[in-house]
């Protein structure tokens, strides 16, 4: 059995929706993505544990991540009591993912993660907010996903249908952070570059789903000097 059909066998096993049946077709791509950590010690966070405010409902994923990461300690945060689902391997922290005070106690207790995945609250704001404030706490090597983007044209979740070009939905924020992965090639004299565009590697995006990994993006430009053109490829690239 490949990895992709045996993640989409566990994820429908322990009732997620990440599966092809279940309402989302995450499974594989996880797979591709998550590979290479499988037999690490790593730490993976999600955020959101499912079933709201029912503390007797949700813990699917986290479950299917234990199963998936022999060796991996799995924390999960929700805003609601999910303690009931902390058992071997898989610690539950309460917490807001837009509160500053949730997510450096979070950060602070659990150091940085190999993974992270945000499945809480969708909210446009609150979807960059976390990853602005936790993409640090991401080892380099790392990767953070986002699921179930297509809140980013939902009016009632912060997003918009009309203005696809906003920079406040998360679809927006996450292709906007492409310009940082070239960010050598602006011709934009004395440009400094930000902490995303020096540690953002790479940037999937599926139906739905983003994945961002974090890495040295340090690699200069092949024409280009702090971001100036050199008078005599003026012509050849053109200036601002």
């Amino acid at each position: 059995m490949n990895n992709a059909t045996e993640l989409e066998e566990m994820a429908a096993r322990h009732g997620t929706d990440k599966h092809s049946t279940g309402g989302h077709c995450y499974a594989r791509h996880y797979a591709r993505h998550f590979a290479s950590f499988r037999d690490r010690e790593i730490k993976l966070l999600e955020i959101g544990i499912g079933g709201y405010e029912d503390a007797a409902q949700g813990g699917e994923s986290l479950r299917l991540w234990k199963e998936y990461f022999p060796k991996a300690q799995i924390v999960g945060l929700d805003i609601f009591d999910k303690h009931s689902f902390a058992e071997d391997r898989i610690d539950i922290f309460r917490g807001s993912q837009d509160s500053n005070e949730t997510l450096d106690h979070l950060t602070k207790q659990y150091g940085e993660f190999d993974l992270i995945i945000d499945d809480g609250s969708h909210v446009n704001a609150h979807v960059i907010f976390t990853f602005n404030c936790l993409f640090p706490s991401l080892k380099t090597g790392g990767i953070y996903v986002v699921e179930d983007l297509q809140t980013a044209y939902w009016r009632n979740f912060g997003g918009t249908s009309t203005d696809l070009d906003a920079k406040y939905t998360s679809v927006g924020f996450f292709r906007n952070l492409v310009n940082g992965l070239n960010h050598r090639e602006i011709v934009r004299p004395g440009y400094v570059p930000s902490y995303l565009d020096l540690n953002i590697e790479s940037i999937h995006f599926y139906h739905n789903i983003v994945f961002v990994y974090k890495g040295d993006n340090s690699e200069q430009s092949n024409l280009l000097l702090n971001n100036s053109v050199p008078e005599h490829l003026i012509n050849f690239v053109g200036g601002e």
